[in-house]
Formats: C-alpha cells, structure tokens, sequence
C-alpha cells in the first residue's frame, strides 16, 4: 500500500527546515565517522495460537484456526543506516523516557563506538528528546552520552522523511504478519529477518532530495517577503 504524505496547510517554515535539514543528510557522502542512523518505534502485540496450525502441504498452504490468545504488548525500537546496508532491532516491555535514552545509549556505544557523532534521524515523540537521558542517568552520564549523539527531527505529520519507516514496513510484511505469541519468539524471529537483510545489504534507493522538495511541495514554502 502506498504510504500517503501528511503535510502542513498552509505554508510553514518550521516544516521547510526540518524537512531540508533532513534531506540534507540523506544526500552527504557516506562517512562511518559521522553516521547517519534512522531510528523509530512501533508497538507489537503478541498472539498466540489456540490451535496447532495445519502445516503446508504440496498446492495446499498452511492453515491457522480463526481463534487466538491474545499475549502482552511490546516495543520494538528499530535502526537503520542506509548507507551502510545496516539495520537493528531492539525488543522491550515498554516505550518509556527512559528506554529510549537506553537505546541512544547503546547506539552511540555499542554500535558505533569508534564514531565521532552518531546524526540520528527521529520523529518528535514526546521521548525522543535529551530530556530523556536525563531522565534515566545521572548528569555527567547523560551529557557524556549527548555528546556522541547529534538529533535531526523530522517535520511534525512527515514521517514519510523517515528512511526507517520503509524498514518497518518490511519488518512488519516479512517477519511480524504471523502470530508471535512471546517475546523470546518475537526476539529470535526479528534477529534472524535483521541478519538476513544485513548479510543480503539490502538498503533504501532513497531519490527524494531538497530540490524535489522545492519542485513538488513549493506549495509548502512561505512566500517571501
């Protein structure tokens, strides 16, 4: 299904420079000191099967009985970074301040600790502020970790900007359409999807740039004085 653009009425700076800024980075030369890392949240449920399915048989599919257990909701945090066909998936109880600030934490420090400064492209999710590593470490911690991170916001209504949405989507099609009843399954089955597509280097043809932008959304752009 095509995802549909959700952009502001009438024109808006705000929207123009985020997007570009945005874009922007999406047009820069690979530097692996200076990562540009996608990074997004979705809600999981767990389902779980009443009935053990029929297995697939030769010109007959697998069949799943209409009934199902419903199992506990979960987060899952993704990260991807299209320039290095690189991508992450983080399962966790809960969507928290605090487990975000977790996340940037072992993105700067378990996944790029060699970076200079890992650019992070977000949403503006309540959580994904600085506040929030403030919220789960000391001061000193929550500075020292700040330092090594560098966020982009994307526009309000626009995360179509957002190259990890076009993963999500993938996730959701090729690993979490079936029913997952528990996050150790949920787990195991989202690290094997995340190695394949790793070792396959599959990444996002991403062809949208500024000057696009000020092509087909000029509608967008405020008028100038």
């Amino acid at each position: 299904m095509k995802k549909q653009w959700c952009i502001p009425e009438p024109p808006s700076a705000e929207f123009v420079w985020r997007m570009e800024d945005v874009l922007d980075l999406y047009e820069e030369p690979y530097d692996p000191k200076r990562p540009v890392v996608c990074f997004d949240e979705t809600p999981y449920q767990m389902v779980a099967e009443k009935r053990a399915p029929v297995p697939a048989k030769p010109d007959r599919v697998a069949r799943h009985d209409y009934e199902y257990e419903r199992g506990g909701m979960v987060n899952v945090f993704a990260f991807f970074e299209p320039k290095a066909w690189w991508r992450h998936v983080d399962v966790t109880e809960r969507r928290t301040a605090v487990d975000f600030a977790h996340a940037m934490r072992r993105l700067a420090e378990e996944h790029y600790p060699e970076a200079r400064k890992v650019r992070v492209v977000l949403d503006n999710l309540n959580t994904h502020t600085p506040a929030s590593l403030y919220k789960a470490f000391e001061p000193e911690e929550a500075r020292r970790v700040l330092r090594r991170l560098e966020f982009h916001h994307t526009p309000k209504h626009a995360s179509w900007l957002n190259q990890v949405e076009i993963e999500l989507s993938v996730l959701s099609r090729q690993c979490l359409s079936r029913r997952i009843p528990d996050e150790g399954t949920l787990k195991r089955e989202s690290g094997a999807w995340e190695r394949k597509r790793n070792e396959e280097e599959a990444t996002v043809d991403w062809r949208f740039t500024a000057p696009d932008a000020r092509e087909k959304l000029k509608r967008l752009y405020p008028p100038r004085s």
